[in-house]
């Protein structure tokens, strides 16, 4: 087993790049391999498996940013649209967009076979998610992409069911885009690490 070192130093390398092209320097294959490695390997409550992901490349990442523009045009102000275009082709700009979703049925069988932590399961359907999106950025950003999270949920829900025949009762909870690094990320902050982690009994 390898050390433990290259993990924290991949989740310590991983960065929010914006700036993203569509020179990416692993295959598609590879990308499929990790996405279901992540699929496969990445904990979920109770065993639940209730990740679905759903992996847009080339022009059918394409298709989904501008679909964003299109249902985003009438709901944004005139004078406000040029900025969020902006930023949507810059989404567009990268190569590929990971969409990570959570079927309820395995949930909502868990709230069934445990009431007592019924109110819970959501909750933790949640975390499942947030999981398998930490993993597929850290894992990507390791390969030598740059990616960035979002959530366009639920504006753009109907044309990806309808594109992407997507089962209408999967819930999606973020977009991950990544691309060909084209720029630097930003400066990286921390917060006091002492105000927010504490160890007793040492």
């Amino acid at each position: 087993m390898g050390s433990s070192n290259a993990f924290f130093d991949a989740v310590k390398t991983r960065r929010t790049y914006y700036q993203l092209n569509k020179d990416i320097p692993i295959s598609d294959d590879r990308i499929a391999e990790l996405v279901k490695d992540t699929v496969l390997h990445v904990p979920s409550s109770f065993n639940s498996q209730s990740a679905r992901l759903v992996v847009l490349l080339k022009d059918e990442h394409d298709k989904f940013w501008d679909f964003a523009k299109e249902v985003l045009k009438p709901m944004v102000p005139p004078e406000a649209f040029g900025k969020t275009e902006q930023k949507l082709n810059g989404f567009k700009a990268g190569y590929g967009t990971i969409l990570f979703y959570e079927a309820p049925e395995p949930v909502n069988k868990l709230m069934e076979s445990f009431p007592l932590y019924s109110d819970k399961f959501p909750q933790w359907s949640e975390h499942t998610s947030a999981m398998h999106q930490f993993a597929l950025w850290v894992g990507l950003e390791a390969e030598g992409l740059g990616a960035n999270l979002q959530h366009y949920n639920p504006v753009v829900d109907q044309k990806v069911q309808l594109e992407w025949n997507v089962p209408q009762q999967w819930q999606l909870k973020a977009q991950l885009v990544f691309g060909g690094r084209a720029g630097r990320p930003g400066e990286k902050t921390f917060q006091p690490v002492e105000e927010r982690m504490f160890v007793h009994g040492k």
